[in-house]
């Protein structure tokens, strides 16, 4: 198992490299769709007033226009003017819709005004049924054949089509514009008993139970795509509500936990002064540099002390460390230094240590590493924490290798491994936290504060660096810091003497 370290110090509290940091923001998501989906059904009768409306005025041309065509040819057919009789009140009735759709256009549509005004353009498509109806009842006594009827019933159908295209936005519109016309039709065929009559009858019949039809899942598929736009809507709604109340909690629990880092960093000199002094004053008392203890109990007890202090102090350090780096008032004294001296000092502190353990410590460094840039305490510490942590977990007869080498990309990392219990795959994102421990390390009677780990994130994200951790069960544990290429100082070789250059002299005309 792999984690790296993000650049961003302010990361190094809760670890947000793995997935399942997203659960409850997708958990709620997905509990906000199924609540809106399964939702009452929401009527939409002003919006789809409106897109009749605007779909009326944008085709108010083409029905005049059929009109004008249709009576024309009807005139060159009958050799008749009897039939702009009939055009004339069907465009009366068309403009009569045309201001009944620019008046609703114009008035404020509500739900309640949106139902007065669907009956009322339902009569204009009533009206103008009327007309149709009086079309179908024209007859031509001069025609022959059937010219006329096929004349008739391609009409009615073309404006069959017509209608539907131009209302299927208006359920009811093709039923209220053509039944009268059906009827006409019907009663026409019944009386006259002529087959082509009632072969028309039953065509606009069934034209106009289709396109009913049609204009129905017409209209059902634009009332889908309105619900799943409201839903879309309210969903976004609902995220952006989530998102700004997530925002302000972050920015609380941010100015909160930076007023924390503040104040600790700015207690450095309070918190240490008594401890320091608490160790002094119990050092130099079993020491017995003032007089001897003549009560062997009184030796152990300043001996007890002293060692709680140091730990007190170590506890403290850590975390003024770690507040001063939240804080942003953690600064890097860099120069150039060897990772190969600065490791090879931090394995001669621990190593006492590890003899008393005996734990061997097996250093593989490639030879002649050029400096890097880096502040050297800051890198002192990460690799005496990694060593000081491997050596407490590493069980007794243990190994430890340390090596210091060159990345792929041109950089430098130095590389700790032991052969100690490991860590759970799940328990990682826990180590790297702060104060986070694994069950193996609670177990132990060495136990730490829980920032070693912390720490050294934070100071290789300062070196714009990396950390990666890499263990398993019963398989010992791996620890890389990593520093970047644009780190390391390459040497340039020396620029050889060039003989100097004779003067010239300047002649003057």
């Amino acid at each position: 198992m792999s984690t790296g370290v993000s650049t961003s110090t302010d990361k190094i509290i809760v670890d947000r490299s793995r997935s399942h940091r997203n659960r409850a923001v997708s958990k709620a998501v997905r509990q906000t769709r199924e609540r809106l989906q399964s939702g009452h059904s929401r009527s939409f009768d002003r919006e789809v007033m409106m897109m009749h409306v605007d779909t009326l005025l944008q085709g108010a041309s083409v029905m005049p226009i059929f009109v004008v065509i249709v009576a024309a040819l009807g005139v060159y057919l009958t050799r008749d003017a009897q039939i702009f009789i009939w055009a004339i009140p069907t465009l009366s009735a068309h403009a009569i819709n045309m201001l009944l759709g620019r008046r609703a256009k114009k008035r404020e549509m509500t739900a309640e005004s949106a139902r007065k005004w669907r009956q009322m353009l339902l009569l204009g498509q009533l009206l103008i049924g009327f007309c149709w109806a009086f079309f179908a009842m024209h007859s031509c006594s001069t025609c022959g054949g059937d010219s006329f009827l096929l004349y008739n019933g391609a009409t009615l159908l073309v404006a069959i089509c017509v209608t539907a295209m131009a209302n299927f936005m208006l359920p009811g519109a093709v039923p209220f514009s053509f039944a009268p016309a059906t009827v006409a039709l019907a009663v026409k065929a019944a009386l006259t008993r002529n087959p082509s009559d009632i072969a028309l009858t039953a065509a606009v019949a069934v034209a106009v139970i289709f396109f009913t039809f049609i204009t129905n899942r017409m209209f059902q598929s634009n009332l889908k795509i309105l619900s799943f736009q409201s839903e879309k809507d309210d969903l976004i709604a609902e995220l952006e509500v989530a998102k700004s109340m997530s925002d302000e909690a972050r920015r609380r629990a941010e100015e909160a936990n930076l007023a924390k880092s503040r104040f600790l960093a700015s207690m450095s000199h309070e918190l240490r002064t008594p401890l320091n002094a608490i160790l002094g004053f119990s050092e130099v008392m079993s020491a017995e540099v003032m007089g001897p203890l003549n009560n062997a109990t009184y030796r152990e007890y300043t001996t007890d002390i002293h060692r709680s202090g140091q730990h007190l102090l170590n506890l403290i350090n850590e975390i003024l460390d770690l507040s001063r780096i939240e804080a942003g008032k953690y600064e890097l004294n860099e120069e150039a230094i060897s990772l190969l001296d600065v490791a090879e000092d931090c394995i001669g502190m621990v190593q006492l240590r590890a003899r008393g353990k005996n734990i061997s410590i097996s250093p593989q460094f490639e030879p002649k590493l050029p400096s890097v840039w880096a502040d050297e305490k800051s890198m002192r510490q990460v690799i005496l924490n990694l060593l000081s942590n491997a050596v407490k977990f590493t069980p007794q007869n243990g190994e430890i290798t340390v090596k210091v080498g060159w990345t792929a990309g041109g950089g430098q990392y130095v590389a700790i491994k032991d052969n100690g219990p490991g860590i759970p795959e799940e328990e990682i994102p826990v180590v790297l936290s702060a104060f986070g421990q694994g069950s193996i390390a609670i177990k132990s009677a060495e136990q730490g504060t829980g920032l070693g780990l912390p720490i050294v994130q934070a100071i290789l994200a300062k070196h714009d660096g990396q950390f990666m951790l890499k263990s398993k069960l019963r398989e010992g544990t791996e620890v890389i810091a990593i520093l970047p290429a644009k780190r390391v100082l390459q040497s340039l070789p020396a620029i050889e003497d060039a003989p100097l250059v004779e003067r010239r002299k300047k002649s003057f005309a």
